[in-house]
């Protein structure tokens, strides 16, 4: 259940996405956002919910898409945070959830009703551009998810994922990742997930905790991770330069 969350008044919430708008487009959303908080495995949509509502991921809090294969299994496609949004981006709402979104890493959130977000589209081209904008970089994490599953190794995939949530979580060493968690995120079975997490441990990349991963040489983990984040940077670079979490500018 998501629970209120007050937000000092005057700041924008950190959410890269929100914070690129300009003042003139940030002001026409703005008295309709509302703070919350989230807790770890809270259920943002199910398949086949009504999408009326806009969930900003703030700070370090962390959401997935996940979508269920017929043997019962969920695998997850993509990881949205502060660089984001989750529903009604592209289908601009009111239409159907296809996938379950999940959050992964609780903590702060705001959130937009649909009908409020497109009636200030309609007042500015710039706020609508934005969006659209960041709904083609979300395609594109997509596209990369897709390639990366089928040619990129468990290993390279583990290491990618790590990388990934690390940098959402503002850099911080340790990622509250489980061996199931990181399962679902790549679509293997648990006992795969911890043969890689117990060779990582023996060549001194990481260390395991209790529902968490301590990251003990990121240089090493980056070696051993495919390119596709790379990739999706280098396409919001383009696309909408500084929204993509950098820990060392973002904070």
């Amino acid at each position: 259940m998501l629970a209120r969350h007050d937000q000092t008044a005057g700041d924008r919430p950190f959410n890269n996405l929100l914070r690129r708008l300009s003042a003139a487009d940030f002001a026409l959303i703005a008295p309709h956002l509302v703070s919350e908080d989230a807790k770890a495995n809270d259920l943002l949509y199910s398949p086949g919910d009504d999408v009326e509502t806009v969930h900003f991921p703030c700070g370090p809090s962390l959401v997935s898409y996940m979508v269920t294969n017929e043997d019962g299994r969920d695998v997850e496609t993509i990881l949205i945070g502060r660089e984001g949004a989750v529903g009604g981006i592209v289908s601009q709402g009111y239409l159907p959830a296809y996938t379950r979104i999940i959050v992964k890493f609780g903590g702060p959130f705001v959130r937009l009703n649909i009908g409020k977000l497109e009636a200030a589209k309609t007042k500015s081209p710039t706020l609508r551009n934005i969006f659209a904008r960041y709904a083609d970089c979300m395609l594109a994490q997509i596209f990369q998810s897709t390639a990366c599953n089928a040619i990129h190794s468990i290993e390279q995939r583990t290491a990618k994922w790590i990388i990934s949530a690390m940098e959402r979580a503002d850099g911080n060493d340790v990622v509250p990742l489980t061996h199931e968690q990181l399962a679902t995120l790549l679509g293997v079975g648990r006992s795969y997930t911890s043969r890689v997490i117990q060779t990582f441990k023996a060549e001194g990349v990481l260390e395991t905790r209790r529902g968490s991963i301590l990251i003990r040489n990121p240089a090493a983990l980056r070696l051993r991770a495919c390119q596709c984040n790379e990739a999706v940077k280098s396409h919001f670079e383009e696309v909408l330069r500084g929204v993509y979490p950098d820990p060392e500018k973002d904070n």
